[in-house]
């Protein structure tokens, strides 16, 4: 099969090939998935298990991206919920090979059932951007309705997930930028917009929840603004500053296939638009995944 891979983490996507590599067979609870479309987020070349397995042991060459939508082909022993043929959405293991390839073993319990009537690029834009969303809101951030939100990088991929998906639960949102990022960020539902290189963030006032995608002094600067019992969640690592009188939350986005759905369904009701910014195919990906040449939104790579 064809896949793109990874050979040197210093060299960007100069270390990046399209080669051909052996079909994965499925261990216990896998299946194959035959990759329609796979999503990547530009710092996988930063993660230390694009590189390494769980022990610590290289793995490169590796195959990169963890986001797909594909066709099931093939179940591994003891899989269940699962079948030959089904159309499918999720988010691969970290630690394994991933999703820029035509044929990916992953775990079942990674994959969410996608309805005929979502097209394949848009559910493999899905999963990193919208589970990242759904658990800093939800499930760390515990936002209420009547809330507030101060949502950074609110015109990228997962800032128009937290701006949607806040707002459909009657939070008030104040979406963040650069001054070019106004128009998408307020299509995108912010009530509000701040520009960090022009605009006073000390002048927001008390907010409920901070959705932190940038870090550093953004991020202190952020959480002098909550209000007493809210909360902090931030993607960028360690959580570097703590509000006054609430708590900080770094994460990491995990598979949840319940999660998925919730997200796929939105998207079939139209209540939840998706933000892709370039779409290439296998043969194009590499310079697809080029930082030159990506625009705001998300990458996706059209395999089949």
């Amino acid at each position: 099969m064809k896949a793109i891979v990874v050979t040197d983490q210093a060299a960007g996507t100069a270390g990046m090939r399209l080669v051909e590599r052996p079909e994965p067979s499925a261990a216990i609870n896998d299946v194959i998935v035959e990759v329609y479309a796979s999503g990547y987020v530009p710092t996988e070349v930063e993660w230390s298990s694009t590189w390494t397995d769980r022990a610590g042991r290289d793995r490169t060459p590796s195959i990169i991206g963890h986001e797909l939508a594909g066709v099931v082909t093939a179940r591994g022993y003891g899989t269940t919920g699962l079948s030959v043929g089904q159309r499918v959405v999720g988010l691969s293991d970290w630690h394994r090979d991933g999703t820029l390839a035509e044929y990916v073993a992953i775990e079942s319990r990674n994959l969410t059932p996608l309805p005929g009537d979502v097209d394949f690029t848009v559910a493999a834009s899905l999963p990193i951007s919208g589970l990242t969303a759904w658990q800093g809101l939800f499930q760390h951030g515990h936002l209420q309705a009547g809330q507030s939100v101060l949502a950074h990088g609110a015109a990228g991929a997962v800032g128009t997930m937290v701006t949607q998906l806040a707002r459909e639960a009657g939070a008030y949102v104040i979406g963040t930028g650069r001054a070019a990022d106004r128009e998408k960020a307020l299509a995108f539902g912010s009530h509000e917009f701040v520009d960090l290189d022009n605009d006073t963030l000390d002048d927001v006032g008390g907010v409920d929840l901070v959705f932190d995608v940038i870090g550093g002094d953004i991020q202190k600067r952020s959480a002098a603004l909550i209000r007493a019992g809210g909360t902090l969640v931030t993607v960028t690592g360690p959580a570097e500053a703590r509000p006054k009188d609430g708590m900080a939350v770094d994460f990491v986005v995990e598979s949840d296939r319940a999660q998925l759905g919730e997200i796929v369904q939105r998207v079939r009701d139209g209540r939840l638009r998706t933000n892709i910014g370039n779409v290439g195919s296998l043969e194009e990906a590499v310079e697809a995944l080029n930082p030159s040449r990506r625009r705001q939104g998300k990458t996706i790579i059209r395999v089949r």
